[in-house]
């Protein structure tokens, strides 16, 4: 199987930055699109950011220029860096990613989920 860990949410003053990371592990033959998605108390999960395996990157508009994902593939691992941050960037940040696995040696691609990281922008 595989598992997503994210870490290095916690809490920051407005203005501030963190950095979030996303580490994958387990049964892995070929890592695909990485996301990262948030959801803010009472509110929807909504998608942030994404960057596929080639290194293209997309942003949903209220953090572009804030915002900065990235991934290191020999290490399975994406990163969100994350500045200038709001309090309307309060919420828990979930990474997703498409992971293809080899099962009884046929390649199964799946999408996984971390446990999520709480981001909290508070003065």
């Amino acid at each position: 199987q595989v598992q997503l860990v994210e870490s290095g949410g916690g809490m920051v003053q407005p203005g501030g930055s963190l950095r979030l990371s996303c580490a994958a592990s387990g049964s892995i033959f070929r890592g695909g699109a990485m996301d990262w998605y948030r959801q803010a108390p009472a509110k929807q999960r909504e998608w942030v950011a994404r960057i596929t395996s080639g290194g293209s990157t997309n942003y949903e508009d209220s953090v572009k220029g804030r915002f900065t994902i990235s991934r290191d593939n020999a290490k399975n691992t994406m990163y969100l860096q994350m500045n200038s941050l709001k309090p309307e960037d309060t919420a828990v940040y979930y990474c997703n990613a498409e992971v293809t696995r080899i099962a009884g040696g046929i390649p199964i691609t799946s999408d996984y989920w971390g446990q999520g990281t709480q981001v909290t922008v508070s003065s």
